[in-house]
């Protein structure tokens, strides 16, 4: 899939307040400074569309782009950063689950996880949210350009041997670099082929 148009919509903090006409949406999360706006960016090839910082936890509300007018991406605030007070960690998960509970044309989401380090007890309760509410989502390993290949690949063996000692089997695996544009295709041909499904189905 070629994504020829990419517009920023909406940002707010309330499921109630997302776009109305039902086109399907595909959500990015995962723990802050994971690499998810420039992965974004990578995806929609505007490196200005989502805003990316040095600091973690910039992304605050749900912000929803239209791609080549026929679906959206949503960009959702990052989990765990650790310098978000108590209260403001509570305002995102509320935030997030509603949006994730509620939200009937969320397609799938997209967990990313910094493919540099062990599966964190975070991500794992996150994922576990998911499968026990039914939430259809993917894992996208990002950075992988920033370690050898076999430290990278050592990395991820690990992390599905760990996944594995509570799941019986693991979600889809995607490999992403935001830098050098590895898996982005991938990616967006995943997305394309729901999207076809979706149509077919309609």
């Amino acid at each position: 899939m070629k994504i020829k148009k990419a517009e920023f919509v909406i940002s707010n903090t309330d499921y109630r307040l997302c776009p109305k006409n039902n086109l399907p949406e595909y959500a990015f999360i995962g723990r802050s400074n994971v690499g998810k706006s420039s992965l974004i960016n990578a995806i929609v090839n505007n490196k200005k569309l989502a805003k990316t910082s040095s600091t973690p936890g910039k992304t605050q509300l749900i912000n929803h782009f239209i791609i080549n007018d026929q679906w959206y991406l949503v960009d959702l605030p990052g989990y765990g950063y650790a310098k978000t007070s108590k209260s403001q960690r509570a305002i995102f998960h509320e935030m997030i689950s509603n949006y994730l509970l509620n939200r009937s044309s969320l397609i799938a989401l997209f967990v990313l996880i910094d493919s540099r380090h062990k599966l964190q007890k975070i991500d794992n309760e996150f994922m576990i949210f998911l499968a026990e509410n039914q939430i259809p989502f993917v894992i996208v390993f990002t950075k992988i350009d920033k370690l050898g290949k076999n430290i990278i690949k050592k990395n991820i063996e690990n992390f599905k041997k760990e996944m594995l000692k509570n799941w019986e089997e693991i979600p889809e695996v995607f490999l992403s670099s935001s830098e050098s544009r590895l898996g982005i295709k991938e990616i967006t041909s995943y997305i394309a082929k729901l999207n076809v499904d979706i149509k077919n189905n309609n």
